[in-house]
């Protein structure tokens, strides 16, 4: 009987996992800008992975913090050693879920909020996060802007600096997600 149970909570646990669908793609794009009346700072990373997990909404995105590029090289090197201390803490990721339902089997466009947790400098921030979810032929893109501020995650600014560097940046946020076969 023991064997019987087992065999039909695997048979269940095989159904439920290829019904869920899970979208991915290792090419989503973050950028975050800073403005400052002394300096203008921004920087991007191509090169973002991004899962979601259609069926439960949840989602998760990691990147790695030296693959931001700048146009000043100078830049780049005081963002990862001076205030990401990249050697330290090599990733920035954010887990969360979808609070609206959407069926992602239809064309169209839906303004979601995420609520999960944003890690970056190794300091976890619980965040909902307000986003645009794009349904078109299969494939499903997220788009976001939100604010992210240097104190919340104990990125520290030197004050001979603080005046080129916002307290407060801006990040966007562009991923089109493929179904994983």
């Amino acid at each position: 009987m023991k064997k019987n149970i087992l065999t039909m909570l695997l048979g269940l646990m095989v159904s439920v996992l290829t019904h869920a669908q899970i979208y991915s793609t290792q090419t989503a794009t973050v950028s975050f800008y800073s403005a400052t009346p002394v300096e203008d700072i921004e920087a991007s990373c191509k090169t973002v992975i991004a899962v979601l997990n259609a069926a439960t909404g949840e989602m998760a995105f990691q990147i790695t913090n030296t693959a931001f590029g700048f146009k000043n090289k100078l830049m780049e090197e005081h963002f990862n050693e001076k205030y990401m201390e990249s050697d330290k803490y090599p990733k920035s990721t954010f887990k969360g879920k979808i609070n609206e339902k959407i069926d992602f089997t239809k064309d169209g466009e839906y303004n979601v909020t995420v609520t999960g947790k944003l890690n970056i400098h190794g300091v976890e921030q619980d965040r909902t996060i307000s986003g645009k979810v794009i349904v078109k032929e299969g494939k499903i893109q997220l788009l976001t802007s939100f604010k992210v501020k240097n104190a919340d995650h104990k990125v520290e600014i030197p004050k001979i600096v603080s005046a080129k560097i916002a307290e407060e940046l801006d990040v966007k946020v562009d991923a089109l997600l493929l179904p994983k076969k």
